[in-house]
């Protein structure tokens, strides 16, 4: 049986998720600069799956919250939403400039 994560993994979790989410939007920037929009597209999916991994984690802990009728906000959860809401950013961000690289290629 497998043991119930903790609250400060879950967080931890949250927090490295985030940072693979944004890693693999910034390297789909950098193949689609090298004009490899295979590898570009294929790193958007890899930091989309990073996202709504690190969503559906976010969604049980807000459930779990609201079931136990608790509030408690600690720095770390703060630091891990940040985390989270600047990869969503940075991953919008990347989608964009690789359409324009994309553009520029073609004309």
């Amino acid at each position: 049986m497998a043991a119930i994560p903790t609250h400060l993994e879950i967080l931890m979790g949250l927090i490295i998720t985030g940072c693979n989410a944004k890693g693999a939007a910034f390297e789909a920037i950098k193949a689609a600069k090298k004009q490899n929009f295979v590898q570009a597209l294929q790193k958007l999916q890899e930091s989309d799956q990073f996202l709504s991994q690190a969503q559906q984690t976010q969604s049980q802990m807000l459930t779990e919250t609201v079931a136990k009728k608790q509030s408690t906000v600690t720095f770390l959860m703060i630091h891990a939403q940040d985390h989270l809401m600047n990869a969503r950013t940075f991953r919008d961000l990347a989608g964009e400039l690789v359409d324009v690289y994309q553009q520029l290629l073609d004309h």
